[in-house]
């Protein structure tokens, strides 16, 4: 089974991890000059022969660790048994193991111990994926790792969290990925604002100062602790002296002011996001800053996405015989000509006069929509003019329907 990518993430840390802290609690090797005496080795002692140190190298003494038991071998499965396979397994070893049944049997209990213990890490898909990928050794060191006893606790926010479950006290496994996430979570409270700016503040781009209210930290009185203790409550940090204005919060309620550089293209409801620019936590990490924009209609332009939309209103003998028209852009008007016998509602493209798009060189393209404008108050003339307009129109057109007869 793939686990996902946050868990897989986490896994390669863990594995650095643990191979980190192997190699760096590793006794050094016995040399020919050493005396052994079982596999580990003790602290160095210094022993005079004349008034000088010895140079005999530290003596090794302990016992050789035992490597942890193949789950699959506990429960005599193979490493590509079925679900079903494995449940039946774990019944039939559990009854035979049980406390019950095997009363004073210290061997019995602690093997079926160790078959529950393989059970409820092989029954479950993802632990199972994680556990073949890792081994039992490393499996078994993140288990045992923060005091636990098994995969309980949770709610810590990494990859794991996910696939170890989150009830319980905490400790565990849970408890080893905490520890190593910890520092890389932060705890700051996002922001969220919204900021209004007019149509070509945000076709041209602009910066803007942004003031908003959130939690702002205190860090007078802080120090360090070198190691966990219970006054921090494990956190690595305590307070020697209580402040005034936070009474001991670290975080007081304040203005924070932020300058947004908006780039040239950006639209409504587009949201910039200034990393650790938010309200912070009580240990001064400051989470993110999201930052929406309202742009407000243009009286002229409309928008869709890269391309703009203009009207402009002809008048009946500009529709009728041509000529020029005066157009707005957005980078100022340009005199645009209209072909003879344009309609209401018709419209013309010009190409790349549209706005910039976001993070990149290309451009949109301006249409423009014509509207007649029909006259309402005509003097005299302009009426006699319509009515000998409509006579010749109104004669041609019977002229037209006489001929479509006859030919018919």
């Amino acid at each position: 089974m793939r686990l996902p990518a946050g868990a897989r993430l986490a896994l390669l840390l863990t594995r650095r991890s643990l191979s980190a802290s192997s190699s760096s609690s590793a006794p050094p090797l016995p040399t020919s000059r050493a005396r052994t005496e079982g596999f580990g080795v003790t602290s160095l002692a210094r022993r005079h022969h004349g008034g000088r140190p010895s140079r005999r190298r530290p003596t090794p003494t302990g016992t050789r660790p035992v490597a942890a038991r193949d789950y699959y071998d506990v429960l005599g499965v193979s490493k590509n048994a079925s679900q079903g396979d494995i449940k039946k397994a774990y019944y039939a070893l559990a009854k035979k193991l049980h406390p019950d049944t095997n009363k004073g049997d210290a061997d019995a209990e602690r093997k079926f111990q160790e078959v529950q213990r393989a059970y409820e890490t092989l029954k479950d898909q993802e632990k199972r994926s994680l556990y073949d990928q890792v081994g039992p050794d490393q499996y078994e060191k993140a288990s045992a790792a923060g005091g636990g006893s098994g995969f309980e606790g949770g709610g810590f926010g990494n990859p794991f969290e996910d696939i170890f479950g989150g009830g319980g006290g905490g400790g565990g496994m849970n408890d080893f990925f905490r520890n190593m996430f910890r520092d890389r979570e932060f705890g700051g409270r996002d922001v969220k604002v919204e900021l209004e700016i007019s149509f070509m503040e945000a076709v041209q781009g602009c910066t803007k100062t942004i003031n908003f209210r959130t939690t702002i930290s205190m860090q007078t009185g802080l120090f360090r602790m070198q190691s966990t203790c219970t006054k921090c409550g494990g956190s690595g940090k305590t307070v020697k002296e209580f402040c005034k204005t936070c009474r001991g919060n670290k975080v007081v309620s304040g203005t924070k002011s932020v300058r947004l550089d908006i780039l040239p293209g950006s639209d409504n409801d587009d949201t910039y996001k200034v990393a650790r620019s938010g309200g912070a936590d009580a240990d001064g990490r400051p989470g993110d800053l999201l930052v929406t924009l309202k742009v407000r209609e243009d009286p002229v332009f409309r928008r869709e996405k890269g391309d703009i939309h203009v009207d402009t209103v002809l008048n009946v003998t500009q529709a009728i015989l041509g000529g020029t028209v005066q157009v707005p852009t957005l980078s100022g008007d340009v005199v645009l000509k209209v072909k003879p016998g344009t309609q209401p509602g018709q419209k013309v493209v010009l190409r790349g006069k549209g706005i910039k798009t976001r993070n990149s060189s290309n451009y949109g393209n301006q249409y423009v929509h014509f509207n007649v404008n029909i006259p309402v108050n005509l003097t005299p003339r302009q009426r006699t003019l319509i009515e000998e307009f409509a006579k010749e129109e109104q004669g041609e057109d019977e002229k037209d329907a006489k001929a479509a007869g006859a030919s018919g």
